[in-house]
């Protein structure tokens, strides 16, 4: 095939861009009249995604790589890179909407191990997104096993910044479809050997960080099949304005999913919350639910999108939602998030095999704290929601099993002694949560809760 130039050239560096420690070019923010009191309140109206196309051998836009942004500034400070992807995540599919975004093209996501195991994922239609795992994420048997379910789910695994043949790299190349070789960080000597051995391995390779055109014309001689960095083409910035949720409405959802409530129930409770609706239908236009249309109708929505699709959005939105304080900076509803998830993996592990208990204990969780969300008592809060008697008798009297695993999970959140509580159950299936077993799930709930930081 012919040497075929991209469709953008490559620009000058301008005067506001620098270069990294390595080499790359760093946008800052160019000077203008807009103070710096203006431009964060301009943040906290907008949420952002930042888009870089990926490439193919003629230069045609075959994918892009999503990216986290703050602002409408080109450069990203991540502190954490489970809650940069789930923003990302948030605002692609119900912020801006997938079309937007993406077009007809796939989304590359950059995630961690913690977000792997998580339902954020299902948020995301396998056709349209790319799961591209950080290049700090270790190989092990768990985890490839969630990988091959992922798979077998209809995602494609990128492997991002590769830059030598390590044996993490051989541990994960068997469940991995697609191969992200940085040009800046691999050895130049090696380069050749690399990408003949991925490619022996049936691997699709994409040059990343290319960044000028001996780069590009390596790449393609190397028989690279995509390629994605600055000689292409910078990130592009684009934004909506920030969609806020009723507290109290997506409670109320909730408690009606919590109740398997009809169709005409769910759909007068969102008729009530049009930032909800809107979020909704962005969510399952984005997905391809073989209807061979869009969906403009709330009815139609809520029967292409399916009730757990529903409770996993709302209860995202909730955790997101519209407090004075940044939801990273909210005391509570850190507690009523990670307690919410401690009660989940609980009941999973004393009934491995009862979804609905877990579910439940789920629901449980993030109902316990709401009244105080709402400024009101739990018999004002919970009454009017008509929940099962199983969660607001655990929530108001702390009876039953769910009452049982409530108060362990306050417990463990109070850093008390949680194990004597579970032990002192009559039950005989509380003697499975031993104090390491509560260690962990205490840790995997706050990890949980890290990957959900959102808006």
């Amino acid at each position: 095939m012919p040497f075929i130039e991209p469709k953008q050239p490559l620009k000058m560096p301008d005067p506001y861009q620098d270069q990294d420690e390595a080499g790359r070019p760093q946008t800052f923010a160019q000077p203008d009249t807009q103070d710096e009191g203006d431009e964060a309140i301009s943040s906290a109206q907008f949420v952002y995604v930042g888009r870089q196309p990926i490439l193919d051998r003629v230069g045609a836009l075959h994918a892009y790589e999503l990216l986290f942004r703050g602002s409408a500034q080109n450069h990203a400070v991540v502190s954490d890179d489970a809650q940069a992807t789930a923003q990302v995540v948030v605002r692609t599919i119900g912020g801006i909407g997938v079309p937007s975004v993406l077009g007809t093209h796939r989304g590359y996501v950059n995630i961690g191990r913690d977000l792997l195991f998580d339902d954020i994922v299902h948020l995301m239609e396998p056709e349209r997104f790319v799961l591209e795992i950080l290049e700090t994420v270790r190989f092990d048997a768990q985890l490839i096993a969630r990988i091959q379910d992922l798979r077998g789910a209809g995602f494609r695994i990128a492997l991002d910044d590769v830059c030598e043949m390590s044996p993490n790299l051989r541990a994960a190349l068997p469940h991995a479809d697609i191969v992200k070789i940085d040009f800046l960080a691999t050895d130049r000597t090696r380069l050749a050997d690399l990408a003949q051995s991925l490619r022996g391995r049936g691997k699709t390779l994409i040059a990343e960080k290319v960044e000028t055109r001996e780069d590009f014309a390596m790449a393609r001689e190397l028989g690279f099949d995509l390629f994605q960095g600055y000689f292409f083409a910078r990130p592009q910035v684009l934004s909506t304005r920030r969609a806020r949720s009723s507290r109290t409405s997506l409670l109320r959802l909730l408690a009606l999913l919590a109740l398997d409530a009809g169709i005409v129930e769910l759909e007068a409770e969102l008729k009530g919350n049009p930032n909800v609706v809107m979020q909704l239908l962005r969510l399952v236009n984005s997905s391809a639910f073989g209807l061979g249309r869009n969906i403009a109708s709330l009815r139609e929505a809520i029967i292409a999108t399916g009730t757990r699709q529903i409770a996993r959005w709302a209860q995202l939105l909730l955790y997101a939602g519209g407090g004075d304080l940044p939801w990273r900076s909210d005391p509570l509803v850190q507690l009523a998030g990670t307690r919410a998830r401690f009660m989940e993996l609980a009941a999973r592990w004393i009934r491995p095999n009862d979804e609905a208990f877990a579910d439940a204990a789920f629901m449980t969780g993030v109902f316990s704290l709401v009244h105080v969300l709402v400024d009101s008592t739990p018999d004002a809060t919970l009454d009017p929601l008509d929940l099962s008697p199983l969660i607001r008798d655990a929530i108001v009297g702390r009876k039953g099993p769910m009452g049982a695993l409530l108060s362990i999970a306050e417990a463990a959140g109070e850093a008390q002694d949680a194990a004597a509580i579970a032990s002192a159950q009559s039950r005989d299936e509380f003697a499975a949560l031993t104090p390491m077993v509560l260690a962990e799930l205490n840790l995997s709930a706050a990890a949980w809760f890290g990957a959900h930081l959102a808006e």
